[in-house]
């Protein structure tokens, strides 16, 4: 008999609206609340039997670890239940009563806005999710993705029980709630070690207490978990409904695409199918066994600061941890995955884990194997591996700078766009292999966007002259670069850094200036002149420029100095850098290029050619995304201008 009386609390506030969410919800599977169960109890299971290795007096007389589904058809009650790890009264409020995973807000906030909140318009009360929504309902692979799991139970519960006793613990408790903003938790002193969530079924919910239904969800989500999964009947006679062993241990001839599919969906908490499946067995002087996923889509939380990798680590079958920083790179955390080996020792610690040399070989020998298959995919299908450079592309460039040993692995599977290509991926050898025979560097530039720097003025000689740029948009760029130096002796050269050097390359016949509408040379330095002594110390310097074809000025960083796209990057990180003079390129055959050059020398141009040479500026730093320094003074110059020439 349930004890109500107890302690009352509220749920957290992401909680509560997520549980009325899931209360009114549309998820077409419903009967995924089952396979979250399955895995929670399953984890529980590997947590205890972690535990006992140090402490075996835990499992006592009750070392069978297993699942238990159990149908009350009389009174309506699904119970799932194992004998794992169990929860203390803390731990009820902590996992039941809120939700820690970073992201939970962004979950709740993508299921209100797909069912408009309680999927009604507020101004004219009508339904106004879509009609597709309607009939088939929202996704249900968003439920695991972001660790609410368990509240999946209210989409098929009007009433929900927990009991529970932690392995280490003599007491036992009773966690109840309806999903209504609050639950009770009282002293349970009959609770069996581990935990039973007691589903009190809705009407439209009571298929989920047909034997043959459970045994087909369990068939079709849970038949790789590693454990035992009973089905008791009202007679207590048990049935055991699944395969009962990990599913890396397998061999792979035996294993199907769907158990995959759903072995992905257990581990990873994804919706989609795997992008890329790798299943290894190693065996030599190292023994090991992985099955690691590539998704398809991007993880939430893929860009979290503290870049935890998703591949849970087994030693001969038993969980270890999932937060083993020495097994993946960061660079390969969109992996999901177990690795399971034979040589570590069974009660190694998850302090000494870092520092052991046999998981050092293991995350070796597991990233040459991802290198190989990515390879491979980059070969067979570019299509489908452009898919996944969208999806993780920023990430895996990580490692260019923190592995320097897998450079020259790492650096072919780069794709990049370019000034020239459009929306198709480049990788370095599709650029090395289509460069003009007299090219020397391999010519990138940097910046947010790619439709932004197709259009700046700094690759305007470069695309006159048949060169195409690299486009370097992610911020993680402006750190391998360095690092790289060079591909194929071939090295990294920016647009915006340095000397263009473009005399050697023949301008195209459509982009050629007229010679005669250069400014004459002689002029040009009289006007260069004027413009470096009027900016002064707000310029490195003053040149005439190679670059430019239709833009009259540019700003680029001196040779040697920082880049001016990561010198943004590191003032918007708040890094304290020294001020960064730039160098005003000047374009000579630009039409207002030649009408100053005309006035310098002219009796009363003085004024005129300072507010021209300030305007100048002002126009390049413009063209950068960068704030005019003197806002009212550009504004009255420009002013100035505009009303010279109307009144000429």
């Amino acid at each position: 008999m349930a004890n109500t009386s107890g302690e009352r609390h509220a749920f957290q506030a992401e909680v509560s609206k997520l549980l009325g969410l899931m209360a009114n919800s549309l998820y077409r599977d419903k009967e995924i609340f089952l396979r979250e169960l399955i895995s929670n109890a399953s984890d529980a299971c590997d947590k205890l039997r972690y535990s006992a290795i140090t402490q075996p007096d835990l499992l006592g007389d009750d070392a069978a670890l297993a699942v238990t589904i159990a149908p009350d058809s009389k009174n309506s009650v699904l119970v799932v239940a194992d004998n794992g790890i169990g929860m203390s009264h803390d731990e009820l409020i902590d996992n039941l009563g809120t939700i820690a995973r970073s992201g939970t807000e962004a979950f709740v906030k993508q299921m209100a806005e797909s069912q408009g909140d309680d999927g009604q318009d507020e101004q004219s009360g009508h339904d106004h999710q879509s009609e597709q929504d309607r009939q088939e309902g929202l996704s249900a692979g968003l439920i695991g993705q972001f660790g609410v799991g368990f509240y999946s139970s209210f989409m098929v519960a009007k009433r929900v029980e927990v009991v529970t006793r932690r392995a280490d613990e003599a007491e036992g408790w009773r966690w109840r709630s309806d999903g209504t903003g609050s639950f009770t938790i009282a002293p349970e002193a009959d609770a069996a070690r581990g935990t039973r969530i007691e589903l009190h079924l809705r009407k439209d919910a009571r298929e989920f207490l047909e034997p043959l239904r459970i045994r087909t969800i369990v068939k079709a989500y849970s038949d790789h978990v590693g454990l035992p999964i009973w089905l008791e009947n009202e007679s207590g006679q048990k049935e055991m409904v699944n395969e009962g062993s990990a599913l890396w241990s397998r061999p792979k001839s035996d294993i199907d695409e769907d158990q995959y599919r759903e072995f992905y969906h257990h581990i990873a908490h994804m919706p989609g199918d795997p992008w890329h499946t790798v299943h290894l067995h190693a065996e030599g002087r190292i023994e090991y066994t992985a099955l690691l996923f590539v998704p398809d889509s991007t993880p939430f939380d893929l860009f979290d600061p503290i870049r935890r990798h998703r591949v849970r680590l087994y030693v001969r079958r038993v969980f270890i941890t999932d937060e083993c920083e020495g097994l993946i790179p960061p660079y390969l955390r969109f992996m999901q995955g177990v690795v399971d080996s034979s040589d570590l020792a069974l009660n190694v610690s998850r302090e000494t884990l870092q520092n052991d040399p046999i998981l050092a070989k293991i995350r070796t020998g597991l990233v040459k194997r991802v290198f190989s298959e990515l390879e491979k995919r980059a070969k067979k299908t570019p299509e489908e591996y452009a898919s996944f450079w969208e999806n993780f592309g920023a990430v895996l460039k990580e490692g260019l700078y923190e592995d320097a040993e897998q450079k020259d692995r790492l650096l072919p599977l780069v794709r990049f766009r370019s000034t020239s290509g459009g929306d198709r991926w480049l990788s370095l050898d599709d650029y090395v292999g289509a460069m003009p025979e007299q090219q020397e560097a391999i010519y990138y530039m940097s910046g947010e966007d790619p439709d932004t720097l197709r259009r700046s003025p700094q690759i305007e000689g470069f695309r006159a002259r048949g060169i195409d740029v690299l486009l370097m948009v992610d911020p993680v760029d402006q750190f391998w670069l360095p690092m790289a130096g060079a591909y194929k002796e071939k090295p990294f050269r920016s647009v915006t850094q340095g000397a263009a050097d473009l005399e050697k390359f023949p301008v195209s016949d459509e982009a050629k200036p007229d010679e005669a509408d250069a400014t004459p040379p002689g002029e040009m330095d009289k006007l260069i002149a004027l413009v470096k002594l009027t900016l002064a110390d707000a310029v490195k310097d003053v040149r005439s420029s190679e670059r430019l074809t239709d833009s009259p000025v540019c700003l680029v960083a001196d040779e040697g100095d920082l880049d001016m796209h990561l010198e943004r990057l590191l003032r918007q990180h708040k890094h304290e850098l020294p001020e960064q003079k730039r160098v005003l390129e000047i374009n000579p055959s630009h039409d207002l290029t030649r009408a100053l050059a005309r006035m310098v020398g002219q009796k009363g141009a003085s004024e005129a050619l300072e507010d021209a040479a300030h305007l100048l500026m002002d126009q390049a730093l413009i063209l950068e995304g960068e704030p005019v320094p003197d806002p009212p003074a550009f504004t009255r110059r420009l002013s100035d201008l505009v009303s010279r020439a109307l009144t000429e």
